[in-house]
């Protein structure tokens, strides 16, 4: 008898799961904390807040099933990507956290750019300068905040701070370590060029692990703050999308995962480096040891659709509270009711800028073809349609552009648990798509990655043969395809309009 253990370290919350050696969902528990944006376009959270939900949610899952915690055979973190955090000589928090979705570092980017040129940052790290990656962060800090920047002795991600707080030991992981956009994708490590040409010192970085392999044991410090057992095995982990896809399964070519959770991510595994030289999609290391990912983002995904239910949908979340259910629930059944393409509604998801295929920290969101006849409904659907318009940009450019094949897309997120959106991707898409039977997805995918490093399974492929089982297929429908397509055209050709107005509108309101 054996568990392993999976904490998702979100956005909005902290997820712990426990799981059966065979990939079961057990229990599990969830922590939120809040989400900082003192001006516009900045986004910052509290580590504190991290290792506080991780404490809370690992006491709970052992409170809840009664288990010895000594049954928990290895502990996998997964977080949200890009994410800056930096510790003193004293191992003091300097500050929050500027996050993966933050965008005042559109400067810094281009700065990047200018020291080491667009074409030779791409060859090395398979990206163009990103502001939301982590190394625009380093230069904004260093430029705004050089008495911050000096007391800082360890840069770490956000999971990996967790992995600190756990175990002491000071490194990261191969997934996550590639957004921080300073290693070299194709060595799998560090690039002295691009830190040399940054002036980032690399004392100031962990050691580089593989996602599956261990990266230090439970102190008895942290034993005693969480209820985990003094010496269990925790995994490197990964960062949130490559956990994600591997508990989807995605660790051999041919499949890809939709995703939609505050952001929106397409996914696909690729056993040789594919680099687009567009700069549109990104490259980075996978999970799986030896392999990579490729991966287009929409930065406010079912962010869209929250802040649409938090700002408009008071009424709803009253009648879901009476009713006992979740306000989505609710907010799926109106969009049911409305004819594909909202009535020539068009929502253009952009509230946080962009990432893909549009790199774009200053567009913003968009209801375009608006009028009278438009009701709440048509405003929800077209923002579930937008969405997925959205994530479809990122499919034609790996099937059309880098040509990597996608048989199936597996879909998970919060925007799994709709039947409408699930349908809606596979038929905005033109391909099957599939649902893995635990929805856990990061969770899982990082307890896969703690069972081989705990040695319980061979190879993440061998353990998600085990641990990982498929739902139905949902076989999308040509008709719905085409008449999405109408659609879309108009939606492909609104940004490139839009673009300068978007750039004049944030240098008025900065």
């Amino acid at each position: 008898m054996g568990y392993l253990l999976g904490i998702d370290i979100g956005t909005s919350a902290t997820k712990t799961v426990l799981f059966s050696i065979k990939g079961e969902a057990i229990a599990s528990a969830s922590y939120e904390y809040p989400l900082y944006q003192p001006y516009p376009g900045w986004a910052e959270q509290d580590p504190k807040d991290w290792w506080d939900a991780v404490c809370e949610t690992c006491k709970e899952v052992i409170k809840k099933t009664g288990i010895d915690n000594k049954l928990i055979k290895g502990i996998g973190l997964s977080g949200q990507m890009h994410g800056l955090v930096m510790l003193d000589k004293h191992d003091n928090l300097l500050g929050r956290s500027i996050i993966w979705c933050d965008q005042r570092t559109e400067k810094q980017a281009a700065e990047i750019e200018d020291r080491i040129t667009r074409k030779r940052l791409i060859e090395i790290t398979a990206n163009p300068a990103i502001t939301g990656f982590t190394a625009a962060k380093i230069m904004w800090v260093k430029e705004n905040l050089p008495e911050i920047y000096a007391k800082a002795t360890k840069i770490m991600l956000p999971k990996d701070y967790i992995q600190y707080m756990l175990t002491g030991e000071f490194s990261t992981e191969v997934s996550d370590g590639s957004g921080m956009q300073l290693m070299d994708i194709k060595k799998r490590c560090f690039s002295d060029e691009v830190l040399e040409k940054l002036g980032v010192d690399r004392r100031l970085l962990g050691y580089m692990h593989e996602s599956c392999e261990e990266a230090g044991r439970v102190t008895i410090k942290a034993s005693e703050l969480t209820g985990l057992a003094a010496g269990t095995t925790v995994a490197a982990g990964a960062g949130d999308q490559a956990a994600c896809a591997v508990g989807n399964g995605i660790v051999k070519e041919g499949i890809i995962s939709s995703t939609i959770g505050t952001s929106g991510v397409i996914f696909a595994h690729t056993n040789e480096l594919h680099i687009d030289k567009g700069g549109r999609i990104h490259t980075l290391c996978h999970a799986v040891p030896g392999a990579w990912h490729v991966m287009g983002v929409t930065q406010a995904a079912g962010l869209s659709l929250k802040w649409f239910r938090d700002e408009f949908c008071q009424e709803e979340k009253k009648n879901a509270e009476a009713l006992g259910v979740d306000p989505y629930v609710l907010m799926d059944k109106m969009a049911e009711k409305i004819e594909k393409g909202s009535k020539g509604l068009i929502y253009l998801p952009y509230l946080m800028g962009e990432r893909s295929p549009h790199l774009d920290p200053n567009c913003s969101g968009v209801f375009f073809g608006l009028t009278p006849m438009h009701t709440k409904a048509h405003l929800i659907r077209s923002i579930m349609e937008g969405v997925v318009f959205s994530l479809k940009d990122s499919v034609e450019i790996l099937k059309n552009d880098m040509g990597i094949a996608l048989n199936e897309v597996r879909v998970s997120g919060g925007g799994a648990k709709s039947p409408l959106w699930k349908q809606m991707q596979g038929d905005i898409f033109g391909i099957d798509i599939a649902e893995v039977n635990n929805p856990e997805g990061g969770a899982l995918g990082v307890a896969i990655l703690a069972g081989v490093a705990g040695g319980i399974y061979k190879s993440v492929q061998s353990a998600c043969d085990e641990m990982i089982t498929l739902k139905k297929k949902k076989i999308h429908e040509g008709e719905n395809t085409a008449e999405y397509n109408k659609f879309y055209n108009v939606y492909k050709g609104l940004y490139p309009v839009m673009k300068k107005s978007f750039s004049e509108l944030r240098s008025i309101v900065r």
